[in-house]
């Protein structure tokens, strides 16, 4: 009995509880690979399900053959490539070419086009759409009267340049976010040495500048590629009508065709995956090869702003052009609308007939009020959930020691390469599947937009960690503080601006999410982007305007409230 008590004793004193810091990192890979590895595995096992059922067995590559080898399934694969690729080219040279004239240059009123350039972020992109519409409608567009007056001709939006058009638009300030921050960063010697060699400001563009960004601009380009293959608002409100179809577009009308095509849609999934997936790969070996031509040192310069002189007004007419065509035109064709009983151009008849009543019924409408709610709490939700599991996850891929810090970094990674619509895909045959009854309910919103805004909080986390020295938490470490101390008292405390920041970035995009929220919605669970889209079906063009116009004003005040009162976190988002 003795020598049995004494065994017992040595193997409990043999036995240490796991350390704390390697429960959190294998609880963290467990909860990554059930938010992103177990969709994909789903979703590649409906691809090749003959009957549209993972668990019913069989095995077959027809669905892919209808995407691949067949003429409709070529051409459509043409049609994405050419809209997402022309429409990426389009935002940086736009983004790119503002960024230049407000870092780079002496151009006057500079806060005023930093507004101008970062408003279009706020909006959503399916309100964009919407009034574009009303702005280039082949029959009622406001500038198609005065092109028909002039010229006897119109435009359509209801084409394939249209589409690009405003998706290009409306992604062009990311370009300017992204190429404004190289063009911060260059050190002025070389522009001031190529100056003293006599060279001009287009030749220093030109020889300099443009030598320089090459890394950046392709990387920029990779990722506007990659964002615009994944959009879905775009090909939904006008490629649909227009019978313009897309991968994302193509990918809904599988699933909302009687019945459901589960194995095609699932194969057009996996193809878009593919596609996206080596954008992003490369896109992040160009960042990883920018350190050779990085131009920033610990030598301390202040940037130099090259004179414009007689081109100071062609700078300010392109700035001043974006600005009408990206905020004032929409805004005000969508402020017009909606206060119209029907929509109609302007007119002094149409003066007379001025109401607020699509105002009242968007305030007394219950599925917009419930819509309205639904959005804010998972907009809410899914910044707070994305911030406190990627604060862990980035702190332990920086900080931490341990080889699976490196699977915590690639899992995390996933999502960036997963369109929103591809992620619902994904979803529905896991809930389809598993016995977790979340499926038509706000909980599985939650999921897909955690799981698709996890990147973003990552970026965040990740980037502010590499400029914080480690110094204090190794003093805390060293005055006897736990992992999980120094983790709430030290770490997140100094990171508070950034978490901040994705926060609030996090919390917008959720508001405008509707690739994913088209595909699991259910009338319970029905969010803003979703309304719009079906008032949109129903042709209630001038309530969606008075509810964009609602949407924007609160967004804008929201973000210029929370960047008064808190500096610049809102920015940095």
């Amino acid at each position: 009995m003795a020598s049995l008590t004494g065994t017992i004793s040595a193997r409990r004193a043999g036995w240490r509880w796991p350390r704390l810091d390697a429960v959190v990192l294998g609880g963290s890979v467990l909860l990554l690979a059930y938010l992103t590895v177990v969709p994909l595995m789903f979703l590649v096992l409906g691809s090749v399900s003959p009957s549209g059922q993972v668990l019913q067995g069989g095995f077959t590559f027809a669905h892919y053959a209808r995407v691949l080898t067949d003429k409709v399934g070529v051409g459509l694969l043409g049609t994405t490539i050419v809209f997402a690729a022309a429409s990426a080219l389009g935002s940086l040279v736009i983004g790119a070419a503002m960024a230049w004239v407000v870092e780079r240059t002496d151009v006057p009123m500079r806060p005023l086009w930093y507004g101008v350039a970062l408003v279009p972020l706020i909006v959503p992109g399916i309100v964009n759409a919407i009034a574009w519409i009303f702005l280039l409608s082949p029959t009622i567009g406001w500038l198609n009267l005065p092109l028909r007056a002039l010229f006897g001709t119109s435009l359509s939006i209801y084409s394939l340049p249209g589409m690009i058009w405003v998706e290009a638009l409306h992604e062009a300030p990311l370009a300017f976010v992204l190429a404004g921050a190289a063009f911060r960063s260059m050190d002025p010697s070389l522009e001031e040495a190529a100056g003293m060699s006599g060279a001009s400001m287009w030749t220093t563009v030109r020889r300099v500048h443009l030598p320089l960004l090459l890394p950046v601009t392709s990387s920029v380009l990779l990722l506007l590629f990659v964002r615009t293959l994944q959009g879905f608002d775009v090909p939904a409100i006008i490629g649909l009508p227009a019978q313009i179809y897309v991968y994302t577009s193509r990918i809904y009308l599988a699933l909302a065709s009687y019945p459901p095509e589960f194995g095609l849609s699932a194969a057009f999934a996996i193809v878009l995956l593919v596609i996206a997936t080596a954008g992003v790969l490369v896109q992040r070996r160009l960042t990883r090869r920018a350190e050779s031509y990085a131009t920033v040192s610990g030598k301390a310069y202040r940037p130099h702003r090259m004179e414009l002189g007689p081109y100071r007004i062609l700078a300010i007419a392109l700035l001043a052009a974006y600005g009408l065509f990206a905020v004032v035109l929409p805004f005000l064709v969508l402020l017009w609308s909606s206060v119209l009983s029907y929509y109609s151009v302007p007119t002094v008849t149409a003066l007379r007939q001025l109401t607020l009543s699509n105002y009242l019924f968007v305030l007394h409408d219950d599925l917009t009020r419930a819509s309205l709610v639904n959005s804010v709490e998972l907009g809410v939700g899914a910044a707070t959930v994305v911030i406190l599991l990627t604060s862990v996850i980035g702190w332990i891929t920086v900080r931490g020691r341990s080889r699976a810090r490196v699977v915590l970094d690639v899992m995390a990674f996933i999502p960036l390469t997963i369109p929103g619509i591809v992620l619902g895909v994904s979803l529905l045959w896991v809930y389809f599947t598993l016995p977790i009854p979340i499926y038509g309910t706000m909980w599985i919103l939650l999921v897909a937009y955690t799981t698709n805004f996890l990147p973003y909080g990552i970026r965040t986390v990740t980037s502010s960690l590499v400029r914080l020295q480690a110094e204090l938490e190794e003093a805390a470490q060293v005055a006897g503080a736990t992992w999980l101390g120094t983790l709430r008292r030290v770490t997140l405390p100094l990171l508070r601006p950034s978490l901040l920041a994705g926060w609030i970035y996090v919390f917008i995009v959720s508001l405008r999410e509707l690739g994913a929220s088209i595909l699991l919605y259910s009338t319970k669970s029905e969010v803003l982007a979703i309304r719009i889209f079906e008032l949109q079906d129903a042709g209630e063009y001038t309530v969606i305007a008075a509810l964009s116009v609602i949407l924007v004003v609160a967004l804008v005040v929201l973000v210029a409230t929370l960047q008064a009162l808190l500096g610049r976190a809102p920015a940095e988002a």
